[in-house]
């Protein structure tokens, strides 16, 4: 067992889970005489830890939150010094424990400490409050501020609200830098309410406010690297100067079907093409061809070392940090139009009904006949006579008819095995040539996405479910169930709402509540309720499903160019087809997903960061401008609103309603006035104006615009995101940071 504390942690923290003593455990978990001493050390070191308690008679359990115990937890502190802990075997909310002003030590938000519970938890909506009495790990050393002078000495204000006062970093002129300048600091000693902190300049970016500085700013603040060794680099170039375009080798020769691709406009790397056709009887044979990146990329490689610590690209509004050098991201491995490229091809065969029949996979070579962007497939499907339609072969335009017929059928399939759809507003914005926002568009999610969308999850489900037919061990793709606490708290919201739900737990009971709020006032009410009850997607190698998708078997395979675990799946189904048992080293695996997930989220909060920077500089030019919004949270100090016509996010703070005394009602989601009885509700369309903007701690204020009536705006076409639950905030004690919308995000495809 090479993790033995962190098996225990995972065992005890389940609902199922009746509680033993270490000798128990170390039967249940079958361990073995010689690794028992260790197994034993490693609880007593979760114990001391405050990650699990020990019972009085002598039996492990869940740490509990009561006075005088220990709990180890993830930090954050807010903008006022105070701070919260989530303790590490709670995903509640409601489990945070308060850390006051002068309990928190040098903590900072991210580091794991030990905390030390004080007093109880006075009641209902209240929290415990503790004191930090240890920082076990911090969660980074590195932190991007802006520079200037003060007084004959240096100072940098970090970005954010992690640290309330400015780090003096001695000397001035340090590295170079200029008041004004974004930099990055190294944290030599870390502030305290009674001490002010220290670091050391490692880089000077430029002048902040520039697009540019702040891109490079965010990623080295997140720790994402954007350049690639020189034996990486070298490798790269090696695959280049050995491939032989024509040579294919034993791979099954496609180049002479007809093969299209269909991408956004914008797209420089493709990763998948269709095949499709039909026989007599009407039967389907859906071929979809993802680049054979395992070709390029060997275990223990330099490029897959470097693949796999990086492990995704990273889409920046104004950049793309990629996964792998572009010799082979945006050459080798990428479908362009009239080049033989390496693939591994997942064929699907569906009846008329759209049911799978069969399925079958080859390493194989295709030359794309065409490449369309998604408007020019649109344009086809709405004007089948019009001019660019007749400028196409009439074999390619009878094959996007076929394609959008077939994705239609497995669409309506999809949706009667339960799987469910949100419909909230999507923007992305505009961008100029210096990587300035000039402005913002609905996003497009029209029938030429939905083809594609169709055909990746089927050919994801495919693979996967191929995988297990094969007992192999594979890094899945899985949305948890949510949990049924919170999908009875969206059923009484529901209910608040006029509409009713016998069974939350049941898919098609929420697919009916989300189809009858399509046409009401209340839609985004209802879809932003349901899109807070649902948690996250992530990698496991462990089988439990995909709630969003319903979808027992589910992995990523679609996309190697841009995502290590599609590239782990590609190996795993590549070594079948070789007739080679492939690698099933679960600890491993559990590692990789974790690894994975971490850095899919990191580079998701790259691009939401850069994301708000942008939005936050443009609305400090605009300060007065008043905008459509929908209220995406309620708390009992105000609301967030999400902009409508420009994918913003800012807090109309409870004391900017002047006309009543407010309180919270949180099981509608409420704010009500006290003597009025006006309401603010999750979901309201309401007019706001932009009050104040402050970049540098990422703080957008808003107050109700000239037009605060409820219900007398009509709500915006919108297409649907994929389904993802926005970070939990915090208690009612701290105002919660600003989620900012998705903008466009290049390539990317569903699940």
């Amino acid at each position: 067992m090479d993790d033995p504390a962190a098996v225990v942690l995972a065992l005890v923290v389940d609902p199922d889970y009746e509680p033993l003593t270490i000798k128990g455990l170390g039967r249940k978990l079958k361990v073995s005489d010689e690794d028992y001493p260790g197994f034993r050390n490693a609880i007593k070191h979760l114990i001391k830890q405050g990650k699990v308690d020990l019972a009085k008679n002598k039996t492990i359990r869940k740490a509990e939150l009561h006075q005088g115990g220990t709990v180890t937890g993830t930090f954050r502190r807010s903008s006022k010094g105070f701070g919260f802990v989530r303790p590490t075997t709670s995903t509640s909310k409601a489990d945070q424990i308060f850390i006051p002003v002068d309990a928190g030590r040098d903590a900072s938000t991210g580091d794991e400490v030990l905390v030390k519970i004080v007093k109880k938890a006075k009641g209902p909506g209240y929290n415990p409050e503790g004191r930090v009495v240890q920082v076990v790990s911090r969660s980074s050393g590195l932190f991007v501020g802006n520079y200037f002078e003060k007084n004959g000495s240096g100072y940098v204000k970090i970005d954010g609200t992690t640290f309330a006062d400015p780090v003096s970093v001695g000397d001035p002129g340090a590295k170079g830098a200029k008041d004004g300048d974004k930099v990055a600091l190294e944290m030599a000693r870390y502030p305290t309410p009674y001490r002010e902190g220290e670091g050391v300049i490692t880089e000077v970016f430029g002048p902040r406010g520039q697009p540019k500085v702040e891109t490079i700013a965010v990623i080295r603040a997140l720790g994402i690297s954007d350049v690639f060794d020189d034996d990486t680099l070298l490798e790269a170039r090696q695959q280049a100067k050995a491939f032989q375009e024509d040579e294919v080798g034993t791979r099954l020769d496609l180049r002479d079907q007809l093969t299209i691709t269909i991408d956004p406009a914008t797209a420089r790397d493709f990763d998948d093409a269709i095949t499709l056709t039909r026989d007599e009887k009407g039967y389907w044979t859906l071929g979809v061809h993802i680049a054979d990146v395992s070709h390029f990329v060997r275990p223990g490689s330099p490029l897959d070392d470097t693949a796999r610590k990086r492990g995704t690209s990273v889409y920046l509004p104004d950049r793309v940090i990629p996964m792998l050098p572009e010799v082979i991201s945006n050459s080798l491995a990428s479908l362009q139009e009239g080049h033989t490229r390496y693939t591994v091809s997942a064929f699907m065969e569906f009846n008329a009904e759209g049911i799978r029949t069969d399925r079958q996979f080859a390493r194989s070579a295709i030359k794309v006949d065409r490449r369309f962007a998604y408007e020019q497939v649109f344009d086809v499907i709405q004007n089948p006579e019009g001019e660019f339609a007749a400028s196409l072969y009439p074999e390619v335009r009878e094959m996007i008819a076929r394609m959008l017929e077939l994705a239609m059928i497995l669409r309506r399939r999809r949706f009667q095995r339960g799987a469910l759809e949100l419909n909230m507003p999507e923007v992305e914005i505009d961008l100029g040539d210096q990587g300035e926002v000039v402005g913002a568009h609905l996003a497009s999610n029209d029938v030429s996405h939905q083809i594609i969308e169709e055909f990746m999850l089927a050919a994801n489900e495919a693979v996967a479910s191929h995988l297990t037919a094969a007992k192999v061990a594979f890094l899945r793709r899985v949305h948890p169930d949510p949990e049924p606490r919170k999908l009875k708290d969206f059923a009484d919201f529901a209910r608040s709402l006029g509409i009713e739900i016998e069974d939350p737990q049941s898919r098609f009971e929420l697919q009916k509540v989300l189809a009858e709020s399509a046409e009401k006032p209340e839609v985004y009410a209802v879809h932003f309720g349901l899109l807070r009850s649902l948690k996250q997607a992530v990698y496991t190698p462990e089988a439990e499903g995909h709630y969003a998708l319903a979808s027992e078997d589910y992995c990523h395979f679609t996309s190697p160019i841009r995502r290590y675990p599609d590239l782990q799946v590609h190996r795993q189904l590549t070594a079948l087809l070789a007739d080679r048992r492939p690698k099933s080293d679960l600890e491993e695996l559990a590692a990789l997903a974790e690894h994975c997930t971490r850095t899919e989220r990191r580079a998701e909060l790259a691009e939401r960061e850069l994301i708000k920077i942008k939005l936050l500089t443009y609305l400090a030019d605009h300060i007065g401008r008043a905008f459509h919004a929908v209220i995406i949270a309620v708390e009992d100090f105000g609301f967030f609103c999400r902009l409508v016509e420009f994918p913003a996010e800012g807090l109309v703070h409870i004391t900017a309603l002047a006309d009543d005394y407010y309180y919270l009602e949180s099981g509608t989601h409420t704010l009500i006035g006290r003597r009025g009885g006006k309401r603010y509700r999750l979901g309201d369309r309401i007019e706001v104006t932009v009050a104040r903007v402050d970049v540098d701690r990422r703080e957008l204020d808003l107050t109700l615009g000239p037009v605060a009536e409820m219900g007398n705006l009509e709500p915006p076409p919108s297409p649907r995101p994929t389904p993802r639950r926005p970070a939990a905030g915090p208690t009612s004690r701290a105002r919660p940071p600003k989620k900012p919308t998705k903008a466009k995000k290049g390539r990317r495809r569903p699940g």
